[in-house]
């Protein structure tokens, strides 16, 4: 499929990684379908002239409409994305990123689809990693519902390769930030930080804020999606920077990105979180062709500057 028009059907693309890479295939010349209920759409609104089916992945019309476009390759980004969401209600989680994703693998094999590029989490399967950086070859040991869906997912992909012929590739994403990112809910303290700044508000930091992660842009992701629909390789890889960030340095940089002087507010920790996680890129680099470009002093620019600037 490489170097040619693709038809890439994107669930989930409405949302915060979906919309910049739905734009980004736009940009080279792909044919896009995105189906998203909307519940979890961003600031960017869908371009024009992409068809949009606003249901859920799993619905009767979703599957249709993905069966009736023909694609060659799905990017499946529809998930309920919360840690905290999924430990309060598993069952919940399970249905949306586990029978949901698999709804979207079924509708894949029955439209003739050849790829299927699916957003795992490199922040949620690995748990407390024994070494780090953390490695595809680790053994995944989530302490969330979320990333035991992710690491099911991962399973019926092997399950529906081996079965139906859908090639794949899992990418195993760090800490997603960038603009557009819901800076209102449970997740993405980028953006959770961002929006506190804006409204005149101190950051607020989790715990003691010494808790490391591999913070990655959402441009670089958008790439590696993008990358992976054509790969070669098939199975996990891992989508970051190779390099651990704490919470803490990450609140200070953009506090005085911003000018804010007002020191940070401490809240308790969450369960389910992790203290350290940072991954090896270095499978991305070789089968990809990928690596993060963007540093996070740019990448933590350009997030404030789109909150600072939104109607």
């Amino acid at each position: 499929m490489s170097g040619q028009v693709l038809r890439v059907t994107v669930t989930g693309g409405a949302g915060f990684i979906g919309t910049h890479t739905v734009r980004l295939l736009l940009e080279h010349g792909h044919q896009v379908l995105v189906v998203d209920d909307l519940r979890h759409a961003c600031g960017q609104a869908v371009p024009e002239g992409v068809p949009l089916v606003a249901e859920d992945m799993a619905s009767p019309a979703a599957r249709e409409a993905m069966i009736d476009f023909h694609p060659d390759a799905i990017i499946h980004f529809a998930a309920q994305g919360g840690v905290s969401r999924s430990l309060r209600d598993p069952a919940a989680d399970a249905l949306n990123n586990v029978v949901g994703t698999v709804a979207v693998m079924r509708a894949a094999v029955d439209a003739g689809c050849s790829r299927m590029v699916f957003a795992s989490s490199g922040g949620a399967i690995y748990g407390r990693a024994r070494r780090l950086p953390s490695r595809e070859t680790d053994r995944a040991k989530p302490l969330s519902p979320y990333g035991a869906a992710k690491l099911a997912g991962e399973g019926y992909l092997g399950m529906f390769e081996r079965t139906f012929g859908l090639s794949y590739v899992a990418l195993r994403y760090g800490n997603v930030y960038g603009p557009y990112q819901d800076g209102t809910g449970e997740a993405g303290m980028v953006a959770i930080t961002c929006q506190r700044l804006v409204a005149g508000e101190p950051p607020q930091i989790t715990g003691d804020g010494g808790q490391t992660r591999d913070f990655v842009y959402v441009g670089d992701v958008a790439s590696a999606n993008l990358l992976a629909l054509t790969a070669a390789y098939r199975g996990p890889v891992n989508i970051g920077t190779g390099t651990p960030t704490s919470i803490r340095q990450v609140a200070a940089a953009l506090a005085q990105l911003d000018g804010s002087t007002t020191p940070p507010l401490f809240v308790a920790g969450r369960p389910g979180e992790v203290r350290s996680n940072f991954l090896d890129p270095s499978r991305a680099a070789r089968q990809l062709g990928w690596s993060a470009k963007v540093s996070l002093q740019e990448g933590l620019e350009l997030t404030l500057n789109s909150f600072q600037h939104r109607g």
